[in-house]
Parts: structure tokens; sequence; C-alpha cells
């Protein structure tokens, strides 16, 4: 590629929102450059394959929300889809998600677990129903974003209208559930260790309409066959038929705002007439090289998101464990199923609290050796009350692992901040093994027994490792910490075409960092609602010059 190179629209990030933006501005006919520091595109959509194993290394399904498949439909791509059911399991005791009545079976889960606090139960479980109403009006057609009503007018009318009519409504009332999920539950409930079992597989300070609505999203997951890279690979297809470019390993150093100019670490430099940042947010603050000629008030706007960003960081992050087992996918079909959520022991996370790891790394008068000890035992502690998500890909499509064998995809919430220091202080690899070894424990004594003598292989990732390849700030997957005083993103969907915006000239955003909380779908959505805004500026320009 030659220096100097000019583009109508330059991306800037190619993971899902990134893809979605570059795709739709090729398809418009707009000379698209799509940029990523990494050596693959995908962000935390990807997959590898390893010794015949193929694994989800970021997201484990699809949830639809009436987003992802008019996005594909719109975009022209083909994927074959397979239902993807969930499994919720505590204990020895696992219940399949099959229906919105799985939901009583549920409610008996908890009452056999809980038998002094079935009036909570029924409580927070009447909760859950009222949130998958509302769910059942946001999500009942696909997003009017991803339909062309010139193909059908009558649809405007009979369908869009009076569901607007509803989405109103209903948006209102979930607005009022923006209580972070824990505090939301204790008013009905003074048992922390149900209120436990209920959340801790959802991030911190996650608001209770999030949350809760996971019980109805559930059923509304997918799988693609050939596992949930090929979306991505799918996308770049469409993005360089539609003669749209792409360049891996081309880290942004710096953007010229005056010049509309962006500058890549190895020397190259494009020009772009409009931007769509879909990366680190941080980032692109660090990189402005000049400051643009606008107006004070403007640049006060600017000076406070600036400082605004600076001021919060990134949500949760996962540790994960790659296992290739010498046991046939029978055996987990019949266990756990394709998907599940599960959590070895009743006591939950708060048995260990109000000690927490950062107080054990932060005691100085413990040496190092002493303060290692107290965390790995505060790490075995954490590891055998901890919820998991577990995925085994192959039972959704037989060719992503070898006969007789299975791949399982561990996984469980942890602290970023934890790992940097365990890094920072000399045992990252030690922590790894450590990890591998004690969750692999855990199951085989629960969930999985004799899983132990049955592996094969094993890897694990990070939220380390997925700072490092996703570029994402604190490992974070779903943007923005929930713990922030001030959201530095959009986060009321009434408003969400707003999220796109930036006070700087010329430049939009998507993706995770844009919209709070983000996900797959919220991902896409910003990624189109940032291409149409670009197209409707471009056009704008045409017809004026």
């Amino acid at each position: 590629m030659k220096n100097d190179h000019s583009y109508e629209v330059i991306v800037i990030g190619a993971g899902i929102a990134g893809l979605t933006c570059a795709a739709y501005l090729s398809k418009n006919g707009y000379r698209t450059l799509l940029c990523e520091k990494g050596e693959k595109p995908g962000g935390l959509v990807s997959a590898f394959t390893r010794n015949g194993f193929t694994f989800d290394a970021g997201i484990r399904a699809f949830e639809n929300s009436g987003i992802v498949l008019p996005m594909i439909k719109q975009l022209g791509i083909e994927i074959e889809f397979v239902s993807n059911p969930v499994s919720i399991g505590i204990e020895e005791q696992i219940i399949k998600l099959q229906s919105k009545e799985s939901l009583n079976d549920y409610r008996s889960l908890l009452w056999k677990k809980f038998p002094k606090n079935g009036q909570d139960i029924d409580k927070i479980l009447a909760e859950i129903k009222k949130t998958m109403k509302y769910m059942d009006v946001l999500y009942a057609i696909d997003n009017p974003l991803f339909l062309d009503f010139k193909e059908d007018p009558a649809y405007l009318f009979k369908t869009l209208l009076p569901w607007l009519l509803k989405y109103q409504i209903n948006i209102r009332k979930v607005k009022k559930m923006d209580t972070p999920i824990t505090a939301y539950l204790q008013q009905f409930t003074k048992n922390q260790a149900l209120i436990n079992i209920i959340t801790q597989h959802f991030f911190k300070n996650t608001p209770a309409f999030f949350a809760l609505s996971y019980f109805g999203l559930y059923l509304d997951y997918r799988y693609p066959i050939g596992g949930t890279g090929v979306l991505v690979d799918k996308m770049i297809e469409r993005i360089k038929a539609n003669h749209g470019e792409i360049a891996l390993k081309t880290a942004v150093s710096s953007i010229d705002i005056s010049k509309k100019q962006v500058k890549t670490r190895d020397g190259r430099s494009f020009s772009y007439q409009a931007l769509v940042w879909c990366a680190d947010m941080k980032t692109l603050y660090s990189v402005l090289e000049s400051e643009p000629m606008v107006v004070q008030k403007q640049r006060k706007k600017i000076s406070d998101q600036h400082r605004l960003i600076a001021e919060n960081g990134g949500g949760d992050s996962v540790l994960s464990i790659y296992l290739a087992v010498n046991l046939d996918k029978d055996y987990f079909a019949e266990i756990c199923g394709d998907h599940a959520f599960y959590t070895p022991q009743i006591a939950g996370l708060s048995s260990i609290y109000p000690k927490n790891w950062d107080e054990i790394a932060s005691d100085h008068q413990r040496s190092a050796e002493n303060k290692k000890a107290a965390l790995k035992k505060w790490l075995a502690d954490y590891l055998a009350l901890t919820t998991y998500e577990i995925s085994c890909p192959s039972l959704r499509d037989s060719a992503l692992a070898p006969e007789g064998k299975t791949g399982v995809i561990v996984s469980t919430l942890l602290d970023y901040r934890l790992v940097k220091q365990i890094a920072d202080a000399g045992w990252y690899d030690a922590f790894k093994s450590y990890c591998q070894e004690t969750i692999a424990a855990v199951f085989d004594k629960t969930l999985f027994p004799g899983l132990i003598k049955n592996i094969l292989d094993v890897s694990c990732s990070t939220p380390l490792t997925i700072e490092r390849l996703t570029g994402n700030q604190a490992g974070a997957i779903t943007g923005w910490a929930f713990t922030a005083n001030k959201m530095p993103a959009e986060n009321q969907f009434a408003k969400i075409t707003r999220a796109v915006l930036t006070p700087l000239p010329d430049i939009f955003q998507a993706g995770q960092w844009t919209f709070s909380p983000s996900g797959l779908p919220v991902s896409i959505m910003t990624g189109k609602l940032a291409a149409d805004a670009v197209s409707k500026k471009l056009k704008l320009q045409r017809a004026g010059g």
C-alpha cells in the first residue's frame, strides 16, 4: 500500500463494530479503509484451532436481539445457524432452558437450594418475568435500523408504528430498573448467598434490567456452524467484495484533525473525509496531534470528554481455560449440554469477603512469598465458589473436534488488576498453570468426575491476553465499568443514535466504548448507526460541492 492514500472514510478498529461500519460504508459505495492494529480482525468475536479442536476465543454464542440476523440478511451474508440451548446448574443439579416455562424449573432449583427463602425467590422470579415481558416488546420485531421500507411500505404503518408506541412505553419502564443488580435484589431478600447465586456471573454493578434480561436472552442464543469466527470471515469477504480495503497490523500513531490525516506507527499516512473510531477510546484522545480549529464552546466539550474518559476504566474481564478432552461429546451433552452457567457451591462469593485480594496485595507487612501464598489461597477459594460459563463448540457443530473427543471452554469473571499485579510480581505463568489445575480439580470433584485423567491438552487466556489481542483496556468485555460515577458513554437506548457522535470534527465512534452496557448486538447497532451518520454527512458534502 502506497503512502498518502486518500479515502472517503477510515474506520479504526476491526472488531464487530468496525466490521459492521466498514461493511455498510463499502456497500454504499464509499471508498473505505478499515485499519486494525492486531494480526487478526474480529476483536471479541473470534475462534482459533489447536490440535484439531476449534475454540471460540471471545463470545461463545450470538443473541439475535432483533439485530444480528437482520444485519446479516441486509448485507447479503449467508451463515448457517443452529440453536444454542443454555443450561443453569448449582452443585449437582442442572436445568436446561427450553422455553419461558423453564423458569419454573429454575424456581424449583432455587427453592431446593434455599428452602427457607421460598417467598423471596418467588418475588425475584416475578421480577425476571416482568423483565421478560418488557423484552417481548423491545425485541418483538427486527430492529427497524436494518429494514428497507421501500421494499414493503405497508410494514411501516401496519407493524412499525404500532410497535414504536409500545416500545416507548416499555423503554420508560426499563429505565426504572437501572439500579445495580445486587442492590436491586436486596429489596426482595436478605440472603446474600441467594443473591450471589443469581448474580455472580454478571459484571459488578450490572444494571438490573440488563442482568435479569439474560434469562430471556438465553432462549434467543444461536450458534454459527463453523464457530463464532465465521461471522468475521463473512464480513471481511463482504467488505472486500464491495472494494473496501483492510489493513491489518496497522496501529495508529497520530490523527491530525486539521489536515484530516491518519499516521501509522510504520510510517504510512492516509487522509479521510470522515473517520469512525471503533477501538479503545482512551487511545483516540491520546493520538490527537493538533487541536482542531473550533470555537471555545466546542473545545470545552472535547476537553470535558477527554477528562471523563481518562477518569474511567474498562469493565470486568474473564479468565478462560480451553480443554481438549478425551471424552465423547455425548458425555457433556448428558451433563451440561451445549452451553451452561454453573456454580459449584451455594455459599456464594460473599463468603470469602469482605477480605478481598486487593487487601492481601496491598498488605506491606507481608513478604513477597507470603503475599503470593495468600493470593493463591484466595484464588483457590474464589475458583471454588465463582460461577462458570461452560461451552462445548462440538455439541453444536461436530466438525469442531476430532471424533470421540470434545473441546470444552470454561470461563469465569476475574479482576484485571489482580492479574496485572501478579504479572508485575513475576509469577504470571505460574498463575496460569495454577488456575488451569485448580479449575480442572473443581470440575473433576463436581460436574465432570474423571475429567483430569482425560485432559489431552489445556491452555489459558487471562484479562491480559484479552487486552493484548483486542486492545481493550483492562481486557474489558462489555466496555466501560458500570461502577463509573458518570458514564463516559451514552447509556439510554432512547438516545442511542447520539452515541456515535463525538465532539471531534468529522470523527464518529462505534462499538463497546460508545454505549453502555454493550454486547454484540449493541456493537453491531452502533456500527450501523455510525455508517448511516457518515453516509448522511458525505451525501450533504457531495450535494453542496
